[in-house]
Order: C-alpha cells, then structure tokens, then sequence
C-alpha cells in the first residue's frame, strides 16, 4: 500500500542520525517512512561509547529500541535498500520518487538522507575482517577498551602521529608502523620520541591472529612485531550513489587542508544544494560520533518540519486569497439505527469535539449547540457504538495516518480509526457528545491517540491537513451551509489523502410518509458540489450503497447511501 501513499518525508537509513530525524517528525505528527538496509557502519562493533544513558550497548539493541520508539509515534519502518531516487512533477505535492530494490516506488514531500559511509581500508591481508574489533580508529569510540595494551598506529596519511598521540594517552606501549606513508616530519618524530612511542620502518604485510585475537603484525622484512591492537585510518567513502538522480554529487571531506574521502555537503541544518533534500549523520559529517549523528538527524527532523509547515502555510493563505476563509460548517452525526426522526437513520458511531477548539462564545452557535446537546442528553446513548460501515469498508485496508472525524458524536468512528494505528483529529459542536465520547475513548484505550475539539463548522475549522478526511452523515436540520463545509473538508486532506462523505440517500422506509417530498443530493451531485480540480484529484467511489437495519419496530428494513469517495493526487 505505500506506493498509494504520499509521505510528509521519507528518511533513507535507519542508523542512529535516520531514526532520530524520523523520532523528531514523528512527534511533530508528520508522516514518514523510514527505509533502512540493516548494515550499519558500526555493525561489526561490540558497542556504542560516549552516547549519554546508552553507554555500552551493542549497535543492534540501539537500533531496536530507536525503531520500537518511532514506531510509537506512527513511524513505518521497513526493511530494504533505495537504489534510485529523481524528482518528480505533478498535480500533488510530492518532490520526489524513491525506488526500492524490489522495485516498489514510493513518493515524498521531502527526504532525509541518512546512509552513512563506508570505510576503505589498506589491501592488508586480515585487515578488514578485524575491523571495528582490534583494528580501530577512533580513540574516542575504541581507546577506553584498549587501554594498556601494546598498540600499533598504521601510517596511512597525515594525521598518524595525531593518531599516535590519542593513543598515547591510553597505554605507555605504543608503536608506529611507517608503512607506505608519508615520512614523518622532524617536529613529529620528536614528538613521538618525547611520547616515547617507537617507529617501526617497513611496509605491513600483514596482521598475526591467535584465537580470533590479534597478536602481531608481519612486515615485508618477516619480523612479526606483537601487538595486540592496531589503529587504521580509513578513507571515508560517502553512501550516496543514489542521490545522482536529484542532481547530488559528493564533494572532498577536507580537514587541516588533507582529503580524508568525500561526503555530501550540506548547511548546519543538513539542507543540501537541492530543495528538499537533507542529509545528516555521516554521509554528510564523516567524524560524527554515533551521538553526534543522532543529533544531527533531531536538528535536520526540525529543519524539516519547519520547512513542510512554510509550504503548508504558504499554501494555505494563496487558497485563502482565491477562494476566502472557509466558514466550515457544523455537524451531525448519523448512520444507521433508527431514532432520529424523518430525515436521518441512526447506526451511527461517534465523532465529537472538545471544547478547547472554540475561541469566544461567538465561535459557536448557541441555538446549535443547544439543539445537539439536547439530543444527546435524552438518552445515555443515541448512537450504536459502531463504526460506521462504510468507514471500515473503506479504511480497513489503508494504512494508518492522520484522520480528521467531522461529526463524531459518541466517538466509534474515531475510537475504531485509533484502534487501528490512525491519530485521530474528533471534532463536533456538542459539548455532551464530546464528553461521552472522550470517556468512551479513554475505556477502551485510545484517548492518546484522539485529540477532540468542539468546532461550530460554520464558524470554525480544525487546523491541519490529514490523511483522510471523514464525513459520515454531515447533514442536519438546522440551517446549515453544507457545501462550504464539504469544501473545506476537501481542503483539510493532505497529498496522497482521502476524503470520505456518506449521506444518507433516502429517506427510511419508515418515514417516507412522513416526509414524502424529501430529496438528498445524489453522490455525483456531491460531487460537483466540492468543486475539485481533475487534475489534482481522483474519484475513487461514486455509489449509493445498501444497509440492511432494523426499523423501530423490530423489522428488517434497507437503508440506501450515497458515497463520495475522492483521493488527492
């Protein structure tokens, strides 16, 4: 299902700088799929070091846990590589196409490279299979667990007496092998002669292992020389061949005026030379610890939800200057069980507001107010407690998102939609409907995943854009400005979402002659009614479906709907 789905941000790699940027959008309620091979940098490591209230755990349990924590704020991850990604142009709001390699296409507002590097070693035979274990370089990360050993510094480039330096601080036994480097400077020899570290001449040919232990390395010359861990400045190779769709391309990582390899350069938030793209961790920063690239993914996730929250506004103030504010309209609630008089039938399940949403008693009416509360304090309950059927025919099959509920009465639609994985936004004008339904979602729950608002729809509107916009059975008696309302429902639906509208499509069987005359718009007339662009729009269900119910008299009886169904492109 998520090539049908536009993301907030699609994050390429799950390592510690991709998981805290997808923790920071998550909680800032953006959608966002995180897409991460499993092969950390520092997987052959036994464990992670300076990484405050984690020292000392294993890169695996890491990542774990970082997954269990975004997936508590509706982050998906999965388990595979990008190998392709290019922008794309359209009637939707999505920048970019990312390809998986088992060729599943997916699609992203923004994205937030955070694939790492890898780490070109010597050609020295045993070298790389030592690698993040007795063959190290980073005294920060490894020194602490070599202390007091007898230490080797391979000269690979500038920085081998530096490197020699921070070694010596740990352990009094350290020697460096002169390799195929370049020749120590006079100042550097005496200052690893002050150190009292030895220099050893000789091309490496090799490293000795006993036991799956290191214990030498071998020259050209045969001498074995014991040690019993050797320091190996890598080049650092940027992963990030996939970003020459979109026009990126890695530049030299210079430090002191030495090329250590290359990365992809970017500001101090992660934004790189293309719109749209951050990157963070070490594909961007090569020396950045493991604490240091989660860092940077929580600046880069902000970055980000700053930049998505500038479009959005500036978005929606240009829609304001074309079509005015939108007055939004009130409410009702109905679907299925019989008890509402004439023009309405009653299975519904709820959808409520709270009363934090109005500001000033002029954001409600009080004569509507007065009318939905009324009804609700009749009885205990008015509605069935279920979801609206075709909510769950509709919904049961995509994935979880942001849901805004208009109408919620007693709460089931948005306690069935939250019970699902869906954060659901609950809105309606009854203060009496919004309480029960509160109490409701806290029984079974789900009250952390609902946010109820009590909203007049024809004087306000819930914020926010949302991955389906529900309005199941918006009609009413009152005088009420339906299609204005359907409008702005409309605009309320983020790329890639849905709106759903269910009315009813006649009236009861058992109130026809009651209300002989009575017409509801057909779900094409609807449809004309919201005004949509075709090109950024696609009609997914145009249909007057039936209900089978039982009428107040205990018979069976059958209901006709009308469905509207619309995807933003």
């Amino acid at each position: 299902m998520r090539e049908h789905r536009i993301y907030d941000v699609v994050v390429v790699g799950g390592g510690a700088a991709g998981l805290s940027g997808a923790l920071t959008l998550g909680r800032s309620r953006r959608s966002v799929l995180v897409i991460d091979g499993r092969a950390p940098r520092n997987a052959p490591a036994g464990h992670v070091h300076n990484y405050l209230t984690s020292e000392g755990v294993a890169p695996a349990e890491l990542y774990a846990t970082g997954r269990a924590e975004v997936a508590g704020y509706g982050v998906e991850v999965v388990d595979d590589t990008v190998t392709k990604a290019h922008p794309v142009e359209g009637p939707d709001r999505a920048r970019f196409e990312v390809e998986l390699a088992d060729g599943e296409l997916v699609r992203a507002r923004r994205l937030l490279v955070t694939t790492g590097l890898v780490d070109e070693l010597p050609a020295i035979p045993g070298l790389a299979e030592r690698w993040g274990r007795d063959v190290l370089h980073c005294p920060y990360c490894h020194g602490w667990e070599v202390r007091d050993q007898a230490v080797g510094v391979l000269a690979t480039g500038p920085m081998t007496t530096h490197h020699a330096l921070l070694f010596r601080q740990l352990t009094d036994d350290v020697v460096v092998f002169t390799h195929t480097g370049p020749p120590l400077a006079p100042e550097q020899a005496e200052q690893l002669a002050a150190r009292g570290v030895r220099v050893v001449e000789g091309e490496v040919t090799a490293v000795e292992v006993t036991d799956d232990r290191l214990t030498g390395v071998r020259l050209r010359s045969g001498e074995l020389v014991a040690r019993q861990a050797l320091v190996v400045g890598p080049r650092f190779a940027a992963r990030a061949d996939l970003l020459s769709g979109l026009g990126l391309t890695t530049s030299e990582f210079v430090v002191g005026g030495h090329v250590f390899g290359d990365h992809v350069a970017a500001d101090a938030s992660g934004a790189t030379a293309v719109p749209g793209v951050w990157v963070a961790g070490n594909v961007t920063d090569p020396q950045a610890t493991v604490i240091a690239a989660a860092a940077a993914g929580v600046k880069a996730g902000a970055a980000l939800n700053a930049d998505l929250i500038a479009e959005e506004t500036d978005r929606a103030v240009a829609l304001r200057a074309r079509a005015g504010a939108h007055t939004g309209a009130h409410h009702h609630a109905a679907t299925g069980a019989p008890d509402h008089g004439g023009t309405g039938t009653h299975d519904h399940a709820g959808r409520g507001v709270h009363d934090h949403a109005a500001s000033g008693t002029d954001a409600v009416d009080a004569e509507t107010a007065r009318h939905w509360d009324e009804l609700y304090q009749r009885r205990e309950r008015i509605w069935s407690g279920r979801a609206n059927p075709h909510l769950v025919d509709v919904v049961d099959q995509v994935p979880a998102g942001t849901a805004l509920d208009l109408g919620c009465g007693e709460g089931a639609d948005a306690i069935w939609l939250a019970g699902r994985g869906w954060r659901v936004t609950a809105v309606d004008v009854s203060a009496t409907a919004l309480d029960r339904a509160a109490a409701e979602a806290a029984t079974a729950g789900v009250a952390d995943r609902i946010d109820f608002q009590r909203h007049d729809l024809t004087r306000t509107f819930p914020a926010g854009v949302f991955d389906l916009v529900s309005a199941q059975f918006l009609q009413s008696p009152l005088e009420f400005p339906r299609a204005e309302v359907l409008r702005a429902a409309a605009r309320a639906v983020a790329s890639g979402g849905r709106l759903l509208i269910v009315e009813h499509g006649e009236v009861p069987p058992w109130s026809k002659l009651a209300h002989p005359d009575v017409r509801f718009p057909t779900p094409e007339e609807t449809l004309a009614e919201l005004d949509l662009d075709p090109d950024g729009w696609r009609t997914e269900r145009l249909d007057a479906p039936r209900r089978e119910v039982t009428d107040p008299d205990g018979r069976p009886a059958t209901l006709v709907d009308h469905l509207v169904l619309v995807r933003r492109r």
